[in-house]
């Protein structure tokens, strides 16, 4: 099933349905998942839904076709406030949350949502990228989620709630997405072009339930690096700088921009961690399931492994600290020199 075409979360919205049926819903929530998901989708079209001019107070259906629903499709309308982290930066900049210098707390999404409906119904903002909230930030927000002005909906959209800080977590309603199932990960892949039919199950199993990954690794050039980079790591002892100056320059053939070098490092770093993941649970006597080069890769490691879990568990903190510094808009060369250092120290 599906809503407004979002698949794989309708848990969501019959919650949501619920929620709005017996009059309940809540000023602020929490949107919490993997990335490529649907959870951006929804929230619009939760928003869409709220704001629609012919829906029934009842029902979270959006017509699709009235000014308001197409004012909404092009973040437009007056009543919705978007905003997210610029590429540019490591966090959501105070301006789009309070304004300016020298118009604080006159313009600005707190602001904004401050304001009286323009028609009639609902003030609604939606923060993309809430992992991007520094303290800072956060506390901008606290007044808003304190005292939420009426007639209004806020929705943050994050990883997992253990990325947001405790003033913000406590005063919002959690919202769980599940990662996409392979039959629906399958189909969207197919949807979207990011694979033939025939290739598209196989994509879909490394993807681990996220469109964004899939869209990352129809990149068949990182596919292919994916092959020699996890026979690398089954080996163990395989730390060089020959190795080091190889992954450097994978990174670097992403592009002259930086964000997609970013995303590539990402992927190398996330290719990693789901490696030694699976080496825990299989040295733990866990079955793994995954696909067949990385199982193979993981069981070759198994054999030859010689540092306990304890050694496991220092190289899945390393690539958990490098994309957080990734996150943080560090400086890339530096990040995988210390990234490559800390893991060949863990791994030998």
């Amino acid at each position: 099933m599906s809503w407004h075409g979002i698949l794989g979360q309708d848990h969501v919205f019959e919650q949501f349905e619920q929620t709005l049926a017996h009059g309940r819903l809540a000023s602020t929530y929490l949107f919490v998942g993997p990335p490529g998901v649907g959870k951006r989708s929804t929230a619009l079209a939760i928003g869409q839904a709220l704001l629609c001019s012919s829906r029934k107070d009842d029902l979270l259906q959006a017509c699709r076709c009235c000014p308001a629903c197409i004012q909404v499709e092009k973040l437009s309308h007056a009543d919705l406030e978007v905003i997210s982290k610029p590429p540019d930066q490591s966090a959501i900049p105070l301006e789009a949350l309070i304004g300016s210098r020298e118009k604080r707390l006159r313009e600005g999404l707190c602001y904004n949502l401050s304001l009286k409906p323009f028609h009639g119904g609902r003030k609604i903002a939606i923060i993309d990228d809430a992992d991007y909230l520094n303290t800072e930030g956060a506390n901008c927000l606290l007044k808003t989620l304190e005292e939420p002005p009426p007639h209004s909906l806020l929705i943050l959209i994050g990883t997992s709630a253990q990325r947001q800080l405790p003033t913000i977590r406590s005063r919002c309603q959690l919202i769980r997405f599940r990662p996409l199932d392979l039959p629906t990960l399958t189909q969207l892949i197919v949807d979207q072009g990011y694979a033939a039919a025939t290739e598209a199950e196989q994509m879909a199993r490394l993807a681990e339930g996220s469109l964004q990954r899939a869209r990352e690794l129809s990149d068949g050039a990182l596919r292919e690096f994916r092959i020699g980079w996890l026979g690398e790591l089954s080996t163990g002892d395989f730390w060089s700088a020959e190795l080091l100056k190889q992954v450097a320059g994978f990174v670097e053939s992403a592009g002259t921009d930086a964000p997609s070098r970013r995303n590539r490092l990402r992927a190398i770093l996330s290719f990693t961690l789901q490696f030694y993941r699976l080496l825990l649970h299989a040295s733990c006597g866990h079955a793994i399931e995954a696909d067949d080069c990385l199982v193979e890769s993981v069981r070759v490691a198994q054999r030859s492994w010689k540092n306990g879990h304890a050694g496991i568990i220092s190289c899945i903190e390393n690539c958990l600290e490098a994309l957080g510094q990734i996150d943080a808009n560090a400086h890339l060369n530096t990040v995988i020199d210390v990234w490559f250092d800390e893991v060949s120290l863990a791994a030998r």
